[in-house]
């Protein structure tokens, strides 16, 4: 009997199937608009070479700003090659808490979750609600899912304390204070990677949402507390009116945590899980956003730095974003 090829048998299993060819849309993806680019680059060198072999010097302001367009582009598609990591290309989960500073830290802490998601925004990527804690002024903490291309790549450096140097518009006698929030990345685990969670080692408690949803949501246990025994990780999502619907989500989390614990722990680097385990206060901070007495958002590990403050707080972090990729890239190569 003929041998049969592995292409015949490539419909056998659909989801199988379905996980190569995403794998190969992923890499196209990336492999195409580098083959664009060296195409472009090939012909703007073949069109230096004939003005100067003509002495032609009509063409060099055509040719500057093709080259000024060129390494723009060459620049936004290297910021990929800054993110190799196995799921750097997964969406992601965002919690935001508030720190030392009362009212004042849970104001900064919405204010800190709105940047994150007018950036979401400005990506175009999809942002869902899982969990959400009120508090006078603002909010105690907030958990969100962010799906996009490369969600988790570009804000994993964002985890960290966040801190804030302001007039307080609660004082009323308007004097400066500074408050702190700590924003937490961990990515989204799709199927093909296993995270092994025992039904012994998980507690789960469900309660009534305190969050919006209307009357169902209300008054029925339809939020959802995973404790996690062995590492004490504990997850929640109160934000469907389905029980059913807040446990996928919430075990979704769960799993997507554990491999970020698990992950750090087998690479002994620890630092940024402890990130949110340590005080949210003075001295553990990333950045600083100062709106007075002078306007400045400062980076502490790239010492990049902006004065543009509302526009950061709009959403535009993209500096801080690359200059954390290509930090952490050299030092992962030093």
């Amino acid at each position: 009997m003929e041998k049969q090829t592995g292409d015949e048998h490539f419909w056998d299993d659909p989801s199988k199937a379905e996980k190569a060819l995403g794998e190969l849309k992923a890499l196209k993806s990336r492999y195409d608009p580098w083959k664009e680019l060296k195409s472009k680059i090939d012909d703007l060198s073949v069109l230096l070479e004939l003005a100067v072999e003509a002495g032609d010097e009509s063409q060099s302001a055509e040719i500057e700003t093709e080259f000024e367009n060129l390494t723009k582009r060459y620049e936004k598609r290297n910021i990929f090659e800054l993110m190799p990591g196995e799921v750097d290309k997964n969406g992601c989960f965002l919690t935001i808490h508030s720190g030392a500073g009362g009212t004042e830290a849970c104001d900064w802490s919405q204010m800190l979750y709105r940047m994150y998601l007018r950036w979401a925004e400005r990506k175009g990527f999809a942002v869902e609600e899982v969990d959400r804690l009120e508090a006078e002024g603002g909010i105690k903490s907030a958990t969100c899912r962010i799906d996009g291309d490369y969600a988790y790549g570009y804000l994993k450096g964002e985890s960290g304390v966040h801190r804030l140097v302001r007039i307080s518009p609660f004082d009323a006698n308007a004097r400066r204070h500074t408050s702190f929030a700590s924003a937490y990345i961990f990515p989204v685990i799709d199927d093909t990677i296993e995270v092994e969670i025992r039904p012994e080692d998980l507690r789960v408690d469900t309660y009534r949402s305190g969050g919006a949803g209307g009357q169902h949501v209300n008054k029925t246990d339809s939020a959802v507390r995973f404790t996690h025994l062995p590492t004490g990780i504990v997850v929640a999502c109160q934000n469907e009116r389905s029980q059913i619907k807040n446990r996928s989500i919430a075990m979704s989390m769960l799993k997507a945590r554990l491999y970020e614990y698990y992950r750090q722990e087998k690479e002994k680097e620890n630092e940024r899980f402890a990130q949110e385990k340590k005080d949210i206060s003075w001295g553990n901070q990333i950045r600083s956003y100062v709106f007075q007495p002078y306007t400045m958002v400062k980076d502490y590990r790239t010492k990049a730095e902006i004065g543009n403050i509302q526009a950061v707080m709009d959403g535009d972090i993209d500096y801080f974003i690359e200059e954390y990729l290509r930090f952490a890239w050299n030092n992962a190569r030093s």
